[in-house]
């Protein structure tokens, strides 16, 4: 057994190897742990807000909002969002029939695109959305439970419309402000209600030239509301004064950093409304901004 400076070599390496195997097992024990926590912590992993989507994209009116005298045309905001984006897409030789909606939840308005586009990838930060938006594509259905009061839910089920080809969507799970370059370019880029949940959105903004095609539509909706809980205050779009004291909206941002590569097409206010439980609900309007690709 030789030795040289009265280190053993085999002993050395058997615990080198160990050491490197510990080191291994440490990162993946690192990774777990890291993916549990921010399931944890990140609220859109929770299976109330999968139910609460669930119901918000899949539900009926009466399903939604049992009283009579609610705004009932608030409702299916992610079936009006794949609407926008049909009509306001022009079919063009150069322009990809492929959709891309990035913070798709539960899957809604990705379905509803596939009506016209030949392929759709939906993509958002939860694990949890795009689990349910595989079980949608490949059952057409999920069951799931709403909550009425307190621990009192009513049972109910999502189901995506026959006439689509669930075949034409794919969904996996993907940070918005880091996309892969292998996606390619879309004929249409849906970003609904995203914007302000983002971590980094600037740097979102500057990948979208990129993804949407010469010719193409960019559709973003966002009810502007800011909140440190999901982006530093220093990232923010808009809702603070400037250094000058002027006020800033995440609107103006929008047209600065946009304008170089789209052209604003049409602007618009829609409500939404997402049920929470049968007598505690949220009303809200998306300012809805229509982009071509220049």
């Amino acid at each position: 057994m030789a030795t040289i400076l009265g280190v053993d070599h085999k002993v050395f390496a058997v615990s080198t190897i160990a050491v490197s195997v510990g080191i291994a097992g440490y990162s993946v024990y690192r990774l777990v742990q890291d993916r549990k926590r921010q399931k944890q912590t990140n609220i859109y992993e929770s299976q109330k807000l999968v139910s609460e989507y669930l119901v918000f994209h899949y539900g009926s009116p009466d399903e939604i909002l049992r009283w009579s005298f609610g705004p009932k045309n608030c409702l299916e905001f992610p079936k009006q969002c794949a609407d926008i984006c049909m009509k306001y897409f022009k079919q063009g030789d150069s322009i990809p029939l492929r959709a891309l909606d990035i913070g798709c939840a539960v899957g809604r308005s990705s379905f509803e695109l596939a009506r016209m586009f030949e392929k759709v990838i939906g993509i958002d930060y939860s694990q949890a959305f795009v689990d349910v938006c595989d079980q949608l594509k490949a059952d057409g259905m999920k069951h799931y439970a709403v909550t009425d009061e307190g621990d009192l839910n009513t049972e109910r089920i999502a189901v995506v419309p026959s006439i689509i080809d669930r075949g034409r969507t794919s969904f996996q799970q993907g940070d918005a402000c880091d996309l892969p370059t292998s996606l390619g370019q879309f004929g249409c880029v849906l970003a609904a209600n995203l914007i302000c949940r983002l971590h980094k959105p600037f740097d979102f903004l500057a990948r979208l030239p990129g993804l949407v095609a010469p010719g193409g539509i960019l559709v973003i909706t966002s009810p502007y509301t800011w909140l440190e809980q999901f982006t530093p205050k220093s990232t923010w779009l808009g809702g603070y004064r400037d250094e000058k004291g002027k006020p800033v909206t995440g609107f103006d941002t929008l047209k600065a950093q946009l304008s170089h590569a789209f052209d604003l097409v049409e602007e618009m206010n829609v409500p939404f409304f997402i049920r929470e439980t049968a007598r505690k609900n949220q009303w809200t309007v998306a300012h809805v901004t229509i982009w071509r690709r220049n």
